[in-house]
């Protein structure tokens, strides 16, 4: 695989890289399971919301026009 990347975004790269005494390919790789997680942890958020949230409609409904 290769990654095109602009000159600025390869020396924010680096300089992560650096900072963390990794390779730049193991930071743009950890970056990708960090994307991926918050993914997941949004997705389950939102199957939690749409179960509970109409449950309790009325009552937030009641609580937004106190």
């Amino acid at each position: 695989m290769t990654l095109r990347l602009t000159e600025e975004e390869n020396l924010r790269l680096a300089r992560l890289a650096q900072a963390e005494g990794r390779s730049k390919q193991e930071v743009v790789r950890l970056a990708i399971a960090d994307r991926y997680q918050r993914m997941q942890q949004e997705e389950k958020l939102g199957e939690v919301l749409g179960r509970v949230l109409p449950k309790y409609r009325g009552l937030l409904d009641r609580l937004g026009s106190s």
